[in-house]
């Protein structure tokens, strides 16, 4: 482990009633808005869609995040999808 740079294992989701989620193994939090809020997480991108959502607590030090609001979907993307899109840019220029 890296000093002043924690390293999570595991990732938990649990949502309630659709209108909170507690997420842990967050790394950090990429962009927020009252529509979408892009996490990068230890098993990947996450994208979090609803409306009036708020980020109420956030603790990078242990790795967790709490939302609220009405949240219509969470959606994971690969780690290595956004290199693996420059990848391919590369070869067909």
């Amino acid at each position: 482990m890296t000093e002043g740079k924690m390293t999570f294992k595991n990732q938990n989701v649990l949502m309630e009633d659709r209108n909170r989620v507690t997420i842990t193994g967050v790394e950090n939090v990429d962009s927020f808005n009252e529509n979408i809020i892009i996490l990068k997480t230890i098993k990947g991108r996450m994208t979090i869609e609803g409306q009036e959502l708020n980020v109420g607590n956030l603790n990078l030090d242990n790795g967790s995040v709490k939302i609220s609001g009405v949240i219509n979907g969470i959606v994971y993307s690969d780690k290595d999808s956004s290199q693996r899109g420059r990848i391919i840019e590369k070869i067909f220029r």
